[in-house]
């Protein structure tokens, strides 16, 4: 009889069911569901807004490949991020994986969607590791609160480049080439009821 032998942490993230996310960090299976509405609007329409002028080039000084919810490898199969969004230099990056879905080159730049479930993990455990790994750029949004912070890794460590809110109209380091609308990103209020 042959010994069952335990999966390893990546087969159980590749096993989980459909809806479900998985991290890799520090050792640990994280596992999320899949984003919530004014989560998904705030990471497609900052998407939107950063493909045209920097993935394709269309005004705006392109030169990037930017990716929503990329399976980024720190360390193949051991350390596995999935941001909400992230972007590589296509200079340090000629182009992105053809055959499978690993992104195993370190991104320049990774946005976390904060949300009341993945706050913590976001700041405490994702912020460091991406910084360990030399990522240059990081921002948090926050789209209940109708925030944007941006840092900038200096030295190991993050350095706050700026705390932007509401209906700012934000040119943010690395994408400063391009004018961004922070009212765009975020769900319709609702209206009150009389």
């Amino acid at each position: 009889m042959q010994p069952q032998t335990k999966p390893t942490l990546y087969e159980s993230l590749e096993a989980l069911s459909e809806g479900m996310t998985g991290e890799i960090l520090n050792g640990q299976l994280y596992t999320q569901p899949r984003p919530s509405g004014v989560h998904a609007t705030a990471g497609f329409m900052l998407g939107a807004e950063l493909l045209g002028p920097f993935h394709k080039g269309n005004g705006g000084p392109g030169g990037w490949w930017i990716f929503i919810e990329p399976e980024v490898h720190f360390v193949h199969d051991n350390e596995v991020t999935v941001p909400d969004l992230a972007g590589w230099r296509r200079e340090r990056m000629p182009m992105p994986p053809t055959t499978e879905h690993r992104f195993e080159v370190v991104p320049d730049w990774v946005c976390e969607i904060l949300s009341p479930s993945t706050e913590g993990r976001d700041r405490q455990i994702k912020l460091p590791l991406y910084a360990y790994y030399g990522v240059q750029y990081a921002w948090l949004i926050d789209p209940i609160k109708h925030t944007l912070e941006a840092y900038r890794l200096e030295a190991g460590d993050w350095l706050e480049i700026g705390r932007f809110a509401g209906t700012d109209q934000v040119a943010v380091p690395p994408f400063e080439a391009v004018s961004i609308e922070l009212e765009g990103l975020w769900l319709p209020t609702q209206p009150t009821s009389v």
